[in-house]
């Protein structure tokens, strides 16, 4: 059973996009998928609740009320969607149950600031230091040839841990959610671009560089 963790102490940075996009990538691929929404606002299992029958199903668990105890032993990924202001006791907890986790971060001094000091206490988390977890870090809602989107390329291209993609501010995200689809379940002549970004990160989801030797 495959754990990944969408994780950023820092609230509106994107992480139930970026989850419910991952449960749907996976269970479009045949997965037998679980989404573990750890949320108090529930944004991931609202978007569960809207997502069509007649499309590959997912599982929601909702974490926050009940830990990982419902989630089907024949999963083959659970998708975890953090809450913001995670920190001590409680992102050591969330650590623990993931093999991977993704960062994402969005372009904006305020963001940037806030993620670096989380970064630093994610990698002091015992399980992060052991390197029993990969890291990589996403820039999220970016708009091209501006002057803060270099600034978080240049910030996330200097972290010690892969920066694998960066997806754009798109409506695409907002009319997936609303129907209760991932990104990829859009039609190809409105999200090709939006596929192309996601490319890097599933890739890397889907590689050996994204599972510790011991998961």
């Amino acid at each position: 059973m495959r754990h990944i963790l969408v994780l950023n102490s820092k609230g509106g940075c994107g992480k139930s996009t970026i989850a419910t996009s991952l449960a749907a990538y996976y269970a479009i691929r045949d997965e037998r998928v679980t989404l573990v929404d750890y949320d108090r606002q529930a944004s991931s299992l609202d978007w569960l609740r809207r997502r069509p029958e007649n499309r590959p199903p997912i599982t929601g668990v909702a974490g926050f009320q009940d830990g990982f105890r419902p989630v089907p032993r024949n999963t083959d990924v659970v998708v975890i969607d953090a809450p913001a202001g995670c920190h001590g006791r409680e992102l050591t907890d969330l650590v623990r149950h993931a093999e991977t986790i993704v960062v994402p971060v969005l372009p904006s001094t305020i963001d940037i600031v806030a993620s670096s000091k989380f970064i630093d206490e994610l990698q002091e988390v015992g399980k992060v230091e052991r390197r029993e977890v990969k890291l990589a870090v996403v820039g999220n809602r970016v708009r091209e040839v501006t002057l803060i989107a270099q600034e978080l390329d240049d910030y996330l291209g200097k972290l010690k841990m892969p920066y694998v993609t960066k997806l754009r501010e798109a409506q695409n995200y907002v009319r997936a959610y609303t129907r209760g689809l991932g990104v990829h379940e859009l039609p190809e002549y409105l999200a090709w671009p939006d596929w192309e970004q996601w490319k890097p990160l599933v890739s890397w989801l889907n590689s050996k560089r994204s599972q510790p030797k011991a998961a």
